[in-house]
């Protein structure tokens, strides 16, 4: 997900808001607990970057 947002997110930003987002979803099945986690990281970290301007887009995959 560094890659993805283009080096303009600090690696262990990216890490913490992945924990975060895994710590919220919690109670979910743990199969689906590393898709679930990196969408939600994704969502938040793309609302971040669009929120301080950088445009960042967010990729479905």
């Amino acid at each position: 997900m560094c890659v993805e947002f283009g080096g303009t997110t600090a690696r262990q930003y990216v890490e913490s808001v992945l924990r975060w987002s895994l710590a919220d979803l919690a109670g979910s099945p743990v199969g689906a607990m590393p898709e679930l986690g990196e969408r939600l990281a994704r969502q938040r970290l793309s609302e971040d970057a669009a929120g301080a301007g950088l445009g960042v887009p967010l990729s479905i995959g």
